[in-house]
């Protein structure tokens, strides 16, 4: 669960990740620096702070201005975009269908296929995040 409501926890980010979710940072977004040491740290994109810059190479989030620690730039590979809830019902695009609150749990209701299928949690975020997982591992 996130400490906000309002994004995914990093276990369901790994999942969505390693189903093939793309991160394309803008700012708003937050993530978090695959490092032991950064584990409870949420960074939040922001041309004053961090900026994402695109290279032939690929993507990196480098790092403005003072921070408490060195660090210039984090490959967009090291870096584990936890999307916010609004973010997770756009890409579900059409599939979506209703969220839905039910005493302490939030339903998302999708159409997967031609058949409705509800994915119920008591973060919304987290509704939204594992109807759009069982998306990806529809289409895969």
């Amino acid at each position: 669960m996130s400490d906000n409501g309002w994004m995914i926890s990093t276990e369901l980010a790994a999942r969505l990740r390693d189903a093939g979710l793309v991160w394309t940072p803008v700012d708003g977004d937050q993530f978090q620096v695959r490092a032991p040491e950064l584990v409870s740290d949420v960074f939040t994109v922001s041309t004053m702070t961090i900026e994402p810059r695109v290279y032939p190479t690929g993507t990196i989030l480098g790092f403005n201005g003072t921070t408490e620690w060195a660090l210039d730039s984090v490959a967009i590979e090291d870096a584990l975009w936890l999307p916010r809830e609004d973010q997770l019902r756009a890409l579900l695009r059409s599939t979506f269908r209703a969220l839905r609150r039910t005493g302490d749990t939030y339903e998302v209701e999708v159409d997967l296929l031609g058949e409705t299928q509800v994915v119920s949690d008591p973060e919304p975020a987290e509704a939204y995040g594992r109807a759009l997982l069982a998306l990806m591992e529809l289409s895969r």
